[in-house]
């Protein structure tokens, strides 16, 4: 069966820092692309950062030069450190890992809330 598991998140203060993680796992296909996605209240979800087996990355026009996202692809597992956090990124945080001929899969999401 495949998971995907977030950890981190939390509260934390304008200006501050968190780091998210993610594992894949439950299938021998290759997880090709891993992600970070996220949702506000009243919003739409959106694209903040993924990574690629090759290690291409594609961010958020919001979040350049603030976050960064790395991968451990022996472990499927993918981060993203977050620095000069901003009220406007609270959001519910999701991780997406897409295999190779399964297709995308979510996590369960994990809440970041960043107080003025």
């Amino acid at each position: 069966q495949v998971q995907v598991v977030e950890s981190g998140g939390g509260l934390v203060q304008s200006g501050g820092s968190l780091r998210l993680s993610c594992a894949a796992s439950g299938s021998d296909f290759e997880v090709y692309v891993m992600g970070w996605y996220r949702q506000a209240p009243g919003e739409k979800r959106e694209l903040v950062a993924t990574i690629t087996t090759g290690g291409s990355t594609v961010y958020a026009d919001s979040v350049k030069g603030r976050f960064t996202i790395s991968r451990d692809n022996g472990k499927n597992t993918v981060h993203l450190q977050m620095n000069s956090l901003k009220p406007e990124d609270t959001a519910v945080y999701y991780c997406s890992a897409i295999f190779q001929r399964i297709g995308r899969y979510w996590g369960q999401g994990t809440q970041v809330t960043v107080s003025s």
